[in-house]
């Protein structure tokens, strides 16, 4: 077991005013984070915590992370894409989202029926990092904004987080940046959004909250 989790589920995450107090969305799936949890730990899985949130590896790398929404919580695998499905119940959380999928989950009473099904799709998940499979991501097709690029003229800090993300976060910042007529406008989202990219969150991280 990890402290840092341990910590996660009595205080919250800290992704927003309400760590620390009942409203956060932690507490509100509490229970179900807890079980979700006893599930994880008997895989191979490591426990750590990694974004203020439960994350599990597989010799250091990367394969799911437990979390809590407004609506629900979830397992989210970092390379969903590649997993099979055959009951149909992985969410591809953003419509720019390449690789990630997540089993949702909206009532504690789902978790005993998922749970056989929760074990099969973490272990495909361990044995497809294993051996290695990776997602093929699509090139950005979209040309970088020149608002942006501006920007990493005089803040290398920002350009320094932004090239540190995956290329479907690019991606997602790229449409958003770009999707204003106006010049100021497009400056202002990228202002915006500065300190998600420092953080190394993709544009649709935590939107659902």
């Amino acid at each position: 077991m990890n402290p840092g989790v341990d910590r996660y589920l009595i205080d919250g995450c800290g992704r927003c005013s309400f760590y620390q107090t009942p409203q956060c969305k932690v507490h509100t799936w509490a229970k179900e984070l807890t079980e979700l949890r006893r599930i994880l730990q008997e895989s191979e899985l490591q426990e750590e915590l990694k974004w203020s949130q439960p994350c599990y590896t597989y010799r250091h790398k990367n394969i799911l992370l437990l979390t809590a929404f407004k609506d629900f919580t979830c397992i989210a695998f970092f390379k969903g894409s590649l997993l099979k499905d055959p009951n149909k119940i992985l969410f591809t959380p953003g419509e720019n989202s390449q690789a990630v999928r997540q089993i949702r989950i909206t009532k504690f009473q789902e978790i005993a029926a998922l749970e056989s099904i929760i074990k099969t799709y973490v272990s495909e998940a361990i044995e497809l990092e294993k051996a290695g499979a990776k997602v093929e991501f699509k090139k950005n097709p979209e040309a970088t904004p020149e608002e942006l690029t501006s920007k990493f003229e005089e803040d290398a800090e920002l350009e320094k987080a932004f090239m540190a993300l995956t290329p479907g976060r690019q991606r997602g910042y790229i449409l958003n940046f770009s999707q204003p007529k106006k010049s100021e406008s497009r400056m202002s989202r990228i202002e915006k959004c500065r300190s998600k990219i420092l953080k190394g969150e993709g544009f649709n991280d935590y939107k659902k909250t």
